[in-house]
């Protein structure tokens, strides 16, 4: 069956839409075989054609044309880091004149700012291709009946048609009721060859509840996550309620699918795709190991290039040196995805609490079914909860003694219970909120 749908029905598709998803899956198959040197002259040379095309085809970067440097590398850290204020202010200047018809895809504007870019569909099917790669990373087989959770009910025209040549199950992520995804999950029991994609939260409300009415006849092959954080206990009812490991991706909507996971606790870079860059404050590298602010160049998005694009991301790459040896590939490594830089609460001794700091706490305390942390000043925090079962307020001072010893400073902790958390404007959960260094 999956030789049909890859051979006869996805090349369907592409025909009738204008689109080589199919090709340039295959392209993408060939690149994950490359050596590390193969990989590395890949991604230079289509970082160095992508600088030269820039310089002397986009009004934007026209004037970075005398700065360049035979090393790509060097020539980049001339050019200018664009963040998505940049991007709304000279939109008209940052595209191809001579594009054709271009598709337009916009952020969700968690971040306070809408991203928007621009891309033909040569553009739009390579990252499409990339994702189905990441999709068969995971465990997909084409035909597989997979279950997607997301925040587009309405699908169109093209997503509907991708939702039927891929035989997906399209779930609303925002606001599904229980009922729902117990109909859901009963359309499923006994079946063979499923497959989950979606937010890890969507996978973790979906596994709670099988778990909780006790539902054991649904398995998934595997399960492939993006758009809010995989947490390690969503890992872990997911392997209980559906016998399947998850596998974590990092992408931006604005057009880059930047690394995903396999067979390591670490992200492979496509870095033929995508070149990153982890900068402090200021712009300037960090050291690999060391936490930074993404930038991300496209190398492959000509239509509307977006040269070292400040996605409010933070991460650390992996030092070499602590590659490991035995890898099915051989892509440069990511070590984490920390979140964006408004997921961090610091403190006044200067300590930076991610969200991993504050659910590795409250995952043990059940009776607080659910939390959000806000900041406003540094020596304080405002920590909103829903009470679960159980709860009585002592479990509040257990949990405040919990934070301050773990830090070891004393925090001003304000604790307001709430009926309701607020998802973002995408839809996903927001455990942080920082509003520091914020005018």
């Amino acid at each position: 069956m999956g030789n049909i749908f890859e051979n006869i029905i996805m090349p369907a598709g592409d025909i009738i839409n204008g689109t080589d998803i199919i090709k340039q899956l295959k392209i993408w198959r060939k690149i994950s075989t490359l050596s590390a040197t193969e990989l590395c002259s890949l991604s230079l040379k289509n970082l160095d054609n992508l600088l030269r095309f820039s310089v002397s085809s986009i009004p934007y970067y026209k004037e970075y044309s005398k700065k360049l440097d035979p090393n790509p590398e060097i020539s980049l850290k001339t050019f200018p880091v664009m963040k998505k204020s940049d991007i709304k202010e000279n939109l008209d200047h940052l595209i191809n004149p001579k594009s054709g018809k271009l598709i337009k895809y916009e952020s969700s504007g968690s971040s306070g700012i809408q991203g928007t870019v621009y891309m033909n569909k040569k553009e739009q099917s390579i990252i499409r291709a990339i994702m189905l790669l990441w999709w068969e990373w995971a465990g997909y087989n084409f035909g597989a009946k997979t279950i997607q959770t997301g925040i587009t009910p309405q699908r169109g025209v093209f997503k509907g048609l991708k939702d039927r040549l891929l035989n997906v199950d399209y779930v609303s992520a925002f606001n599904i009721s229980e009922n729902e995804i117990l109909g859901i999950l009963n359309r499923y029991r006994d079946k063979e060859n499923l497959f989950f994609a979606g937010y890890p939260s969507s996978l973790n409300v979906f596994a709670e509840t099988a778990n909780k009415y006790d539902i054991g006849d649904v398995k998934f092959n595997s399960a492939i996550c993006w758009g809010d954080k995989l947490f390690d206990h969503y890992k872990k009812n997911a392997k209980e309620a559906f016998g399947c490991d998850a596998k974590e991706v990092y992408s931006c909507n604005e057009g880059f699918l930047v690394a995903a996971k396999k067979d390591l606790d670490y992200f492979y870079i496509m870095s033929p795709h995508v070149y990153v860059e982890i900068v402090d404050k200021d712009f300037n590298p960090v050291p690999d190991g060391q936490m930074g602010y993404v930038l991300l160049t496209r190398l492959d998005g000509y239509s509307m290039p977006l040269i070292r694009y400040y996605v409010g991301d933070l991460a650390v790459k992996l030092p070499e040196e602590k590659y490991p040896e035995q890898r099915e590939m051989y892509f440069p490594l990511l070590e984490r995805v920390i979140g964006r830089d408004t997921d961090i609460v610091v403190t006044s001794s200067g300590k930076r609490l991610i969200v991993h700091f504050f659910t590795g706490i409250f995952e043990f305390f059940p009776e607080i079914a659910q939390f959000m942390v806000i900041q406003r000043e540094i020596d304080s925090m405002e920590i909103q909860y829903i009470a679960g079962t159980g709860f009585t307020p002592a479990v509040i001072e257990k949990l405040e003694k919990i934070i301050c010893d773990k830090i070891n400073e004393k925090i001003r902790i304000t604790w307001k219970q709430v009926d309701f958390i607020p998802p973002t404007a995408s839809g996903k959960p927001q455990l942080i909120q920082s509003f520091i260094g914020k005018s």
